[in-house]
């Protein structure tokens, strides 16, 4: 539990329209993206925003599609908090917090339609590629949410998987010295808002989110939104919820052309 002095400190700033690290109330924390970081992945990005580090890998496979969607690839998005990454992070299985930020994304991505699932059909009914985006957390500072989303969208945007083939037989077959793009028909950025008392502010740090009353969510496709997810015990008024949009959009401005400055010459 934070002492009350710290929080004290840290709601009274916010009243002056200052933060704890120095920040303005929507200012980002300093972002850095590296792609190709992991060398027997498809695709993959380290991400850093502030301390916080997450890393995600895209692998590809062939499988079979799902009996509602037999002419659609599948896509499956995997989140662990590692316990290197914070104290409060315990080894086994992803908790609720792993499992919540996975889907979270995973929303935002389908929602978006980021990847063209139905290019990923190679015999409908029978065979598909099935893509994997795995996400580790590696250091825990504040808003894993959105260094984990931007760490997901460049790694899908970098992944390059093998050409299928298929014979007269029907049978499939993987030509790995051949490499294609994973088909890409938007990107989505996804920007986290954080509630303390009657203030909003961006990129929320970690002594943030240990005192906040609600987290709002949002991907933006251009200046769309595309998904949105409420977190935490409190509630978001009409008008709060309306303004954090605001704010969370001009955001994903700035992070989108970082995104596609940083893939371009990636």
């Amino acid at each position: 539990m934070m002492p009350k002095l710290k929080r004290q400190q840290i709601v009274d700033l916010l009243s002056s329209g200052r933060r704890i690290d120095g920040r303005g109330l929507e200012e980002l924390r300093a972002l850095e993206i590296r792609c190709r970081t992991v060398k027997n992945a498809e695709g993959s990005a380290e991400v850093r925003l502030g301390k916080t580090l997450a890393i995600a890998g895209v692998k590809t496979s062939i499988g079979t599609p799902f009996a509602d969607a037999p002419d659609m690839g599948v896509m499956i998005v995997n989140a662990e908090f590692l316990p290197i990454a914070s104290p409060t992070f315990e080894p086994g299985p992803p908790d609720e917090n792993a499992i919540e930020l996975a889907r979270v994304i995973d929303r935002g991505l389908r929602r978006a339609e980021m990847i063209d699932l139905k290019q990923l059909c190679i015999v409908p009914g029978k065979a598909v590629w099935e893509v994997w985006i795995d996400i580790y957390a590696l250091n825990h500072d504040g808003n894993l949410m959105d260094a984990s989303a931007l760490a997901a969208v460049a790694s899908i945007l970098t992944a390059e998987m093998p050409k299928a083939m298929v014979n007269e037989k029907g049978e499939v077959t993987i030509n790995k010295s051949e490499k294609q793009k994973l088909p890409i028909k938007s990107i989505p950025i996804t920007v986290t808002i954080a509630k303390i008392g009657d203030k909003l502010v961006v990129d929320p740090s970690l002594d943030e989110e240990e005192i906040a009353d609600a987290f709002l969510t949002a991907t933006f496709v251009e200046d769309n939104v595309c998904a949105i997810q409420k977190r935490g015990e409190k509630s978001l008024t009409v008008n709060e919820t309306l303004r954090a949009l605001q704010i969370a959009r001009q955001k994903a401005r700035e992070l989108l052309k970082i995104v596609k400055e940083v893939v371009g010459s990636g």
